[in-house]
């Protein structure tokens, strides 16, 4: 009898194993954007957003960049035909709130988490961020701007953060 326990307790560990791995909310639309260096900078790589219910999955893989801290936007407008990043304009704020950390709740829609690049300029994020949607309503990032910049976010400098030049632009576009 010990013998079938132990088998009925290994499949009730592997069944909840199993599950503890499973997604909070169904995914809905996702969008990319693939960031090319600006002029003079090499930073270059590809964000993903995925809907999962009210958050925004933001997953981030990008090289060339100096090791350390870099703030890391969504902007107002996708253009990045300026060469220098500008064209994409400041960061996007449909609700009128002032710059500030991304786990504030009075923030704008584009304060995210900085990337911190290791030695060999390589950095990698993983996010779940409210404010913003895929798709609809006034927090929609598709056709919006992305940008890396040189330096960290200080998340108080208004309305920027301080973060300095535009190392990489992109623009979020819907993959499905």
């Amino acid at each position: 009898m010990t013998m079938k326990r132990s088998a009925i307790g290994l499949a009730v560990a592997f069944t909840l194993a199993g599950c503890s791995g499973w997604p909070t909310a169904t995914p809905g639309p996702s969008a990319v954007a693939d960031l090319e260096p600006t002029k003079g900078n090499a930073a270059k790589g590809t964000v993903t957003f995925t809907q999962r219910g009210s958050k925004v999955l933001v997953v981030a893989k990008v090289s060339g960049l100096a090791p350390g801290s870099h703030g890391f936007h969504i902007h107002e407008k996708g253009d990045c035909s300026s060469g220098d990043g500008m064209s994409a304009g400041g960061h996007f704020n449909p609700l009128a709130k002032m710059h500030a950390h991304y786990s504030k709740a009075d923030r704008h829609a584009g304060d995210l988490p900085m990337l911190v690049a290791d030695s060999r300029g390589y950095a990698e994020l993983t996010a779940e961020m409210d404010v913003v949607g895929i798709g609809s309503g006034p927090a929609d990032i598709v056709g919006r701007g992305l940008i890396v910049h040189k330096d960290p976010d200080d998340w108080t400098t208004q309305p920027t953060g301080n973060s300095g030049a535009r190392v990489a632009c992109a623009v979020i576009r819907r993959a499905n």
